[in-house]
């Protein structure tokens, strides 16, 4: 008769089981290690992300600090650069800023950052933004005052004390006192939310010298009773009133201490930039058939007016028109202005070399900021 051995009597047989428990427990700790490795890498590539969006973020505000101070660039306004860096390392981002050509007080901002691992952009993140700066003051009148049906204001009006509005505002209005005919297209403010104060340019600053940090450069000086029908550079200041024929092209600044009378077309003022276009310190009086475009900074004492019997005269403002007393005066007057912070904004020298800033927006806010993929 034969008799079965019990298998698990052989030799070696609970060794093998210890190996497969073993293995199988080095399997599943192998298991557990990579998933560890995997969630850890997800994990940095999380915080890199998130170190990403937060350097895109950052380069928003660079960018709104600089289109809302155009004085600390040598452009008309910040266009944006590449590969910048907030601390020293491998972490870069790029701006691209455009200037909306509809609106000249908004921006589309583009930025993008990354890391460089070598050559290699990695963890990317790339945001858009809408900015507007606000307030944004195309037109200031320090008093009373109308709009006429044939004034066109793109931007905010601040008004000293009464506005009536039989034209169109494409801005909010902040008045000290009410506001009545047609609603702008804006919201209608007090005068205190404003943010901007008056410019408060001064005939001494320009004249007979003005002043480039350290350095002084000689204004000319305006002899005639008429302005010279040709092409002016600099700054030019007149002392006592003074007339603008036509066909008066002026690259940087006039400055009369007095009244300035428009008598012919085709006079264009375009300020260099941080400087005004125009300073008078009188009225602005407009003949028949006269017209006068200033680009930059406009700042006028006692209104702009039209000659007792002319029918018809325009002005065009692109940057800002800040009037002390009465703001345009007659409805025969075409008026188009345009607000433009960044030709507009200033910076006036002294002879101690210290300068004074000043710009037609009192702040900035985004209006949509998205993620691009």
């Amino acid at each position: 008769m034969k008799i079965r051995k019990n298998t698990s009597d052989r030799p070696g047989a609970a060794l093998l089981v210890v190996l497969f428990i073993v293995m199988a427990i080095t399997i599943t700790a192998l298991g557990f290690i990579s998933q560890s490795d995997v969630e850890l890498a997800c994990g940095q590539n999380m915080v890199l992300h998130k170190q990403m969006d937060y350097l895109a973020e950052s380069g928003l505000e660079h960018a709104r600090g600089l289109i809302l101070n155009p004085q600390d660039v040598a452009s008309e306004y910040w266009a944006g650069s590449a590969g910048l860096q907030l601390v020293s390392g491998s972490d870069y981002y790029d701006v691209a800023v455009t200037r909306d050509s509809n609106d000249l007080c908004n921006y589309i901002i583009d930025c993008n950052s990354y890391r460089l691992d070598g050559m290699e952009k990695v963890g990317r993140s790339r945001l858009r933004a809408e900015l507007r700066l606000d307030p944004c003051i195309a037109y200031w009148v320090s008093s009373n005052t109308t709009v006429f049906s044939n004034m066109n204001i793109k931007g905010d009006v601040y008004c000293g004390g009464t506005l009536t509005n039989s034209g169109t505002i494409n801005g909010d209005v902040f008045a000290v006192g009410t506001i009545s005919g047609t609603s702008p297209q804006g919201q209608e403010k007090p005068a205190a939310q404003a943010g901007v104060i008056w410019p408060n340019l001064v005939v001494g600053e320009f004249q007979p010298a003005y002043y480039i940090g350290p350095t002084s450069y000689p204004a000319h000086q305006i002899v005639d009773a008429d302005i010279p029908s040709s092409s002016l550079e600099g700054v030019w200041y007149r002392t006592g009133d003074v007339t603008m024929p036509g066909n008066v092209t002026i690259s940087g600044t006039l400055v009369v201490n007095g009244d300035l009378t428009i008598s012919g077309a085709n006079n264009v003022i375009t300020a260099e930039p941080r400087f005004p276009a125009l300073l008078v310190t009188g009225q602005v009086v407009m003949e028949q058939g006269s017209a006068l475009v200033v680009n930059g900074l406009a700042q006028i004492g006692q209104g702009i007016s039209i000659d007792a019997g002319a029918a018809s005269a325009s002005i065009q403002v692109a940057g800002g028109l800040f009037i002390a007393n009465g703001g345009v005066t007659s409805d025969k007057v075409l008026v188009n202005i345009t607000g433009a912070p960044a030709i507009a904004s200033i910076e006036i020298w002294s002879e101690t070399g210290v300068p004074r800033r000043w710009g037609p927006a009192g702040g900035a806010f985004f209006r949509s900021v998205e993620r691009i993929r």
